[in-house]
């Protein structure tokens, strides 16, 4: 449904720097830069952008796709190694669906950032 999303941040070297180490176990990284943005994604375009901007969002909820659970617990102590506070350990979200499995953390922003896999475990 969505294209691509773009999100303003405080410090650009400092979400670059989680954004990298976090995003990596999804197997998601920096495609390219562009005019002081960032943009990372899987194989084809960049999907995920930011930038360094006069004005931040308020917390955001940004949810990434991952491939299976391994990758969200991965993506969880990276993202927590990374300096990420603590939002949800990896686990199921029964309230969501029988096979919601995702972790959650505060990033350099406030934003709510999580990892999910809605398949089985292997």
């Amino acid at each position: 449904m969505l294209d691509h999303i773009g999100i303003a941040v405080s410090d650009y070297d400092k979400s670059k720097t989680f954004f990298d180490a976090a995003l990596k176990p999804l197997n998601i990284s920096l495609m390219m830069e562009v005019q002081g943005w960032a943009g990372y994604g899987r194989e084809r375009s960049p999907q995920f952008w930011f930038g360094q901007g006069p004005e931040v969002q308020k917390p955001m909820h940004l949810a990434f796709a991952a491939e299976n659970r391994e990758q969200v617990r991965q993506f969880y102590a990276a993202a927590m190694a990374a300096g990420a506070k603590d939002n949800g350990p990896p686990g199921i979200r029964e309230h969501y669906h029988a096979n919601y499995y995702g972790a959650f953390v505060i990033g350099p922003d406030g934003h709510n950032i999580e990892a999910v896999c809605h398949a089985p475990e292997a």
